[in-house]
C-alpha cells in the first residue's frame, strides 16, 4: 500500500491497496478524517458551493413553508399501560422534539384528556439549542421509575438514566455509552434492570444487570461474537428473553430464563432458538405461553406459540400460517372477554397494512380490522383490559393513534378528547411491474393526486436493504411533493423485505448487484410506460438506499436526471471500517472474502466514480445531491464527502454547474433531529428534485 502523502484541500492522494491481486485507488481518503485542516477547508467550499446553487431553486422557500405547516399537528406514540400511569410521548404542534408525557389514572377515571398529560421528560428544557433527542424510554413495573435514553449531535450514543416520574429527579447513577439499548425492567421490591451494550467502547458487549440503588452491574450475558447485535426483554414479569441478531434481518439466536427460579443477576438461560437461520419475535400472552413471528420455515413469516420451558422449535405449535402474498410485519396478543387470548396481527402487501384478529388457540381469522384508508400500521401494543393501540398513518394522513377494544372491528381515535385529523388530498395508488434482466418481475408502486395525467416530474425511491418492506406511511415531504404536482414511485427492489426473506437474500451480499439492477429496470419502466420522460425522473434514496441510488446511477448515467442520495453507503471497499459496517458484512460481504469484494467492486458508487463512468464527454449524466451529517455513527459522514470528491472528478461541469453538491450539517447525525432541521433537510432536497425535473408548482 502506498500511503497518504498530506494532499491539499482538493487534491487526490497516492493511496493504493492491493486487494486479491488487484489493485484499487484510493485518492480521497484523506476525507476520511473529518476534523483535519484539508478536509475542513474542503468542506467549506462545497458548503459555500451548496449555498450558491440552493438559492437559484425557486420552490426551496415555498416547500419548506408547505412541509412546516403539514407537520404543525399534535404526534402521538401508542401508551404504555401501568398501574395508575398512563405513558406515551407526545410531539405537540411546533414543538421541535417529542416529550415523555403520562396521565396520573385511577379507578373509575373518565376517558384521558389530552390536556391532563404531565411532561416527565423534554429534551428541549434540557437542552434549549434542540441538539438533544430522546431516543427510547421505558417505566418500571410500578409506574414510578423510568429508564432515559438521550443523546446530543446526532451521535445516538448517549446516556441511560432512571428518574421519578412524579418530579424527573434521577435515581442512581448515569450509565453512560448506550445506544438505543433495550431496557427490561424486573418486578420487585428493589428496582432491577437489564440493559445492552452494543459497541463494547466501555464493557462487554452483552446484556448487563443493573441495580438502580447502587448502581451494580452484572454481566449476565457476552456476546457470542463481534458481529451480532444483543437484546433483552422481560416476558409476563418471570421470562427473561435473551437475544442476538446476527446481521440486520437475517438469523436471531434466542436464550430463555425463568426469573422465579434464580437471582435476577445470575438467572440459567437455556437455548431457545439457537443455530438457525431465521428472524424471530417473541411475546407473551395472558394465556402464559409464548406466541413468535418468525422466517423459520416460512420467508413471509407466520405466528407459532410454545411454552417457556420448552426450548427449540419442535416444541412450537403454528397458529397462524404464512400467507403467500403479504409479510406479516407486527401482532399482538390479547386478552379476550371471555379469558381466552386472541392475536392482532397486521401484514403488508406491497407497502399497504391489512390487520385481523386470530383466535389464538386455533389460529382461525374472527374478524378483519377496519382501518381509515390504505395506510401503514405500526407498533401494536396490548392494554390490561385487552385493547390493543396502534399507530396508523397514509401518504396523505400525518400518524395517528387508533384504539382497538375486544371485539371491536373498527379503532377509534385515542386519546378520545384528540382532535380529529385534517381533511387530506385524494391521493391515487398505481402498481406497475418492471422486469429486472434475469427475469425477475420487480413491483413499482406509483403515486399521484387524482386526476393527474400524461408524463411529469416523478421522484422513484427505493431502499433494497436490511430486508426491510417499504410501508406507506406519512411524509410531509413526499405529500409537498404531490401538491405541487409531482408523482413519487417507490421500487420493491430485492434486499428488502416486500417479498418476504427470500427476496432480501436475492438482493443482499453478493446478490446485492440484482437490487441495483431492479431498481434501473423500475426506472425504465418508468419511462417507457409514460408516466416520467428521462429528463423529469429523480432518483432517491438514504443510508441503504442512497447506496442504492448512487450504484443506479453510476452505472447508468443516463438514467435520470438527478440523484438525492441521503447519508448514502458509497465506498463499499472501506465501509467496515466506517460506522456500524462491521455490523453489515451479513448484508454486504466483506472485502477479507474474494467472490464478496469482486461483488462489492462491481457496483460500489465511489470507486464506479473513481473509473470515470461519468465522464463520456457530450454523454447525459445525472446531477447529483449528497447529504452528510458530521454527528452520523452509522454510515458514517466520509462516504458522502469521498462519494462528492470522486464525482466533482468524474464528471464535466456543465454550464459552470458542477456535477455534485454536498449538504453538510454539523451537530446531527443519521436518526431523529429537530423538526427545524428537518424541515429544511428536505425542503433543500426535494426543491433540488424540482429543479433538475421541471416541477413549478401550482
Amino acid at each position: 500500500m502506498v500511503r497518504n502523502r498530506a494532499p491539499g484541500a482538493s487534491s487526490p492522494s497516492p493511496d493504493v491497496d492491493t486487494l486479491h491481486g488487484r489493485p484499487v485507488p484510493d485518492p480521497y481518503r484523506w476525507l476520511e478524517t473529518a476534523d483535519s485542516p484539508e478536509t475542513l477547508r474542503w468542506l467549506r467550499e462545497r458548503s459555500l458551493e451548496y449555498e450558491f446553487e440552493a438559492s437559484g431553486w425557486p420552490l426551496r422557500d415555498r416547500l419548506a413553508s408547505l412541509i412546516r405547516e403539514l407537520v404543525a399537528t399534535d404526534l402521538w406514540t401508542p401508551p404504555v399501560h401501568r398501574p395508575g400511569a398512563v405513558f406515551a410521548t407526545l410531539r405537540s404542534a411546533g414543538a421541535e422534539h417529542p416529550c415523555l408525557v403520562v396521565f396520573d389514572t385511577t379507578e373509575g377515571d373518565g376517558p384521558l384528556r389530552p390536556e391532563d398529560a404531565r411532561t416527565v421528560y423534554d429534551p428541549c428544557v434540557e437542552d434549549p439549542t434542540g441538539r438533544t433527542t430522546l431516543d427510547a424510554w421505558e417505566p418500571d413495573p410500578t409506574g414510578t421509575l423510568v429508564a432515559l435514553q438521550t443523546s446530543s449531535n446526532g451521535v445516538e450514543r448517549g446516556g441511560l438514566r432512571v428518574v421519578r416520574v412524579s418530579d424527573g429527579s434521577p435515581v442512581g447513577p448515569e450509565v453512560p455509552g448506550v445506544r438505543y439499548s433495550h431496557v427490561a425492567w424486573v418486578p420487585g421490591d428493589e428496582p432491577f434492570f437489564y440493559y445492552v451494550r452494543r459497541d463494547g467502547a466501555r464493557g462487554v458487549r452483552g446484556v448487563w444487570g443493573r441495580r438502580v440503588g447502587d448502581g451494580s452491574e452484572t454481566l449476565v450475558h457476552a456476546c457470542s461474537g463481534a458481529g451480532t447485535v444483543p437484546g433483552v426483554r422481560v416476558l409476563g414479569g418471570r421470562t427473561l428473553l435473551i437475544s442476538e441478531s446476527h446481521g440486520t434481518g437475517h438469523r436471531t439466536d434466542l436464550w430463555t430464563a425463568d426469573l422465579s427460579e434464580d437471582p435476577p443477576e445470575s438467572p440459567r438461560t437455556r437455548p431457545f432458538q439457537v443455530g438457525h437461520e431465521a428472524e424471530t419475535e417473541v411475546r407473551r400472552g395472558p394465556d402464559g405461553l409464548l406466541y413468535l413471528r418468525t422466517t423459520l420455515g416460512a420467508a413471509r413469516r407466520r405466528i407459532c406459540a410454545a411454552r417457556p420451558d420448552a426450548p427449540g422449535p419442535e416444541h412450537w405449535r403454528e397458529i397462524v400460517p404464512e400467507d403467500a402474498g403479504a409479510t406479516l410485519d407486527a401482532f399482538c396478543p390479547q386478552p379476550t372477554p371471555d379469558g381466552g387470548t386472541a392475536l392482532f396481527v397486521a401484514r403488508t402487501r406491497l407497502g399497504i397494512s391489512e390487520a385481523a384478529v386470530h383466535d389464538a388457540s386455533t389460529g382461525r381469522r374472527l374478524y378483519r380490522v377496519e382501518l381509515p384508508g390504505e395506510g401503514m400500521v405500526s407498533t401494536p401494543v396490548e392494554a390490561p383490559d385487552g385493547t390493543v393501540h396502534l399507530g396508523y398513518a397514509d401518504v396523505a394522513s400525518q400518524q395517528r393513534v387508533l384504539s382497538l377494544p375486544p371485539g371491536e372491528r373498527t379503532p377509534l381515535p385515542w386519546p378520545p378528547g384528540g382532535l380529529a385529523a385534517p381533511a387530506r388530498p385524494r391521493v391515487e395508488r398505481s402498481v406497475l411491474w418492471s422486469r429486472s434482466p434475469d427475469g425477475t418481475r420487480v413491483p413499482v408502486t406509483v403515486f399521484g393526486l387524482s386526476g393527474r395525467s400524461g408524463p411529469g416530474p416523478t421522484l422513484l425511491h427505493a431502499y433494497g436493504g436490511f430486508g426491510r418492506p417499504r410501508q406507506f406511511g406519512f411524509s410531509a415531504t413526499v405529500l409537498a411533493w404531490l401538491l405541487h404536482g409531482g408523482r413519487y414511485a417507490v421500487a420493491h427492489v430485492r434486499g428488502g423485505g416486500d417479498g418476504g426473506r427470500h427476496w432480501h437474500l436475492e438482493g443482499s451480499g453478493r446478490n446485492k448487484p440484482k437490487a441495483v439492477r431492479d431498481l434501473v429496470a423500475a426506472a425504465d419502466s418508468l419511462v417507457e410506460g409514460g408516466w416520467c420522460a428521462r429528463d423529469q425522473l429523480c432518483l432517491s434514496g438514504g443510508s441503504a438506499g442512497g447506496l442504492l441510488v448512487l450504484a443506479a446511477a453510476t452505472a447508468r448515467p443516463d438514467l435520470c436526471a438527478a440523484v438525492i442520495a441521503s447519508a448514502p453507503l458509497a465506498d463499499m471497499v472501506r465501509f467496515e471500517r466506517m460506522g456500524l459496517g462491521r455490523l453489515w458484512t451479513r448484508e454486504f460481504g466483506s472485502v477479507s472474502d474474494p467472490d464478496d469484494f469482486a461483488a462489492l467492486m462491481s457496483y460500489s458508487p465511489y470507486h464506479r466514480a473513481l473509473e470515470s463512468a461519468l465522464r463520456a464527454p457530450g454523454r447525459p449524466h445525472p446531477e447529483i445531491l449528497l447529504t452528510g451529517f458530521a454527528g452520523d455513527t452509522r454510515t458514517d459522514a466520509a462516504h458522502p464527502r469521498k462519494m462528492c470528491a470522486a464525482l466533482l472528478a468524474a464528471a464535466p461541469r456543465e454550464g459552470g454547474r458542477p456535477p455534485a453538491l454536498l449538504r453538510y450539517e454539523h451537530d446531527v447525525g443519521h436518526g431523529p433531529r429537530s423538526v427545524g432541521r428537518a424541515v429544511g433537510l428536505a425542503a433543500d432536497a426535494h426543491a433540488f428534485a424540482a429543479h433538475r425535473t421541471g416541477l413549478v408548482g401550482r
